[in-house]
């Protein structure tokens, strides 16, 4: 079995992709590797307990907001550096969808909205990869509260149909009972996602080193993990 935890960020018009996706754990090393998640977070902020004073978040981590307001600005690129390195040397895979809304909304006369149609292409990715480990899936969301009651009942209908409603459609077999959401404090795994989604977000068009110092490093980190860890990005359209 393969614990899925999934995250998005939200469109806008200064950034006008969508992205959604997340981090496929295997049970058998989902303790080991939530110890070491829980140490890297006990030695950041002083303490392991899962509320939003201890919670691993992209954004609030970049621009020192939330519980990093105060915190130096180096500590907080190591802190994404840490996370980085957990997930490549653990070989955790990594599956994004990266939506251009513009593009997407401009191309078809009905389009998907963007949240359905990322949640759609991720669980097939999530499939595709459960498949090549002959493995049973579970997928866990950050809580959208617009979007739950939709999602499941849209999961419902794909594995009742068979398969996703793309033209290219596959089964969602791999995935057991239905998808389940909670508040992102409540899961460091959950977190974690939300840390990847954010740096792929900010970074997926930014083809060289930005200006800014901080801003530089953590771009090299997201490199890195580009690099080394197993990652697949679609792109849509």
């Amino acid at each position: 079995m393969h614990l899925i935890y999934f995250d998005e960020n939200k469109y806008s018009e200064a950034n006008p992709f969508f992205t959604i996706g997340g981090v496929l754990v295997p049970e058998a090393k989902v303790l080991e590797l939530d110890e070491t998640l829980t140490k890297i977070q006990s030695n950041f902020f002083g303490g392991s307990q899962l509320t939003t004073a201890n919670e691993f978040h992209g954004k609030e981590m970049f621009h020192g907001k939330g519980p990093f307001k105060g915190r130096k600005l180096a500590e907080r690129v190591q802190l994404f550096d840490y996370l980085a390195t957990f997930l490549v040397d653990n070989a955790i895979p990594i599956r994004l969808i990266h939506i251009d809304v513009n593009r997407h909304r401009g191309k078809y006369t009905h389009p998907e909205p963007e949240y359905r149609l990322g949640l759609m292409l991720f669980l097939e990715r999530a499939c595709d990869y459960l498949d090549s480990v002959d493995d049973l899936g579970i997928a866990f969301g950050d809580y959208e509260q617009d979007e739950v009651a939709r999602s499941v009942v849209d999961f419902s209908e794909y594995k009742t149909s068979g398969k996703t409603p793309m033209h290219y459609g596959r089964p969602l077999g791999r995935l057991v009972d239905t998808v389940y959401f909670t508040q992102s404090h409540h899961s460091r795994f959950l977190q974690l996602a939300d840390v990847v989604v954010y740096m792929a977000g900010r970074y997926l068009h930014q083809a060289e080193a930005p200006e800014k110092w901080h801003d530089a490093k953590v771009w090299e980190i997201w490199e890195k993990i580009k690099a080394s860890a197993d990652m697949h990005i679609q792109h849509w359209p």
